[in-house]
């Protein structure tokens, strides 16, 4: 006997509730009574560092079905639900806030590295040189 509410397909989205969050995703207790999963990487369009970051114990959640596998389980997404483009400016500012981090660590490197071998230069001079080979050479 087939429970009509039970009837899960690709492409339905169903509503649930976070009932278990691990490091790769989180479960979900469907309205059906049935578990099912969202991967992190099915949580969001932008990067996502831990599922905590997204989704919380105990909240309502609407996703939808991207796989049922041959042994029953569902897995969800949530992010196939949002739009895009909405996720696309961040993305494209977090690169420019890359490029623009890289910019300025390169620059200061490049500033330290100078500063480093100026001090090299100005303490040879006068700087003494420990070791066998020091005979008393150097005119101050």
């Amino acid at each position: 006997m087939e429970e009509n509410k039970s009837k899960v397909n690709v492409g339905d989205v169903l509503t649930g509730i976070v009932e278990h969050i691990a490091p790769y995703g989180a479960f979900v207790r469907l309205e059906s009574g049935q578990k099912a999963m969202i991967h992190i990487s099915e949580l969001s369009h932008g990067y996502v560092k831990k599922v905590e970051d997204v989704l919380e114990m105990g909240q309502k959640v609407d996703a939808k079905v991207i796989k049922i596998d041959d042994k029953g389980r569902i897995d969800l997404s949530v992010k196939v639900m949002q739009a895009k483009e909405a996720h696309a400016p961040v993305v494209q500012h977090r690169e420019e806030d890359f490029e623009k981090k890289l910019t300025n660590f390169l620059k200061f490197s490049d500033e330290k590295i100078a500063d480093l071998n100026n001090k090299n230069k100005d303490s040879r001079g006068t700087k003494k040189r420990t070791g066998s080979n020091n005979s008393g050479k150097n005119d101050d």
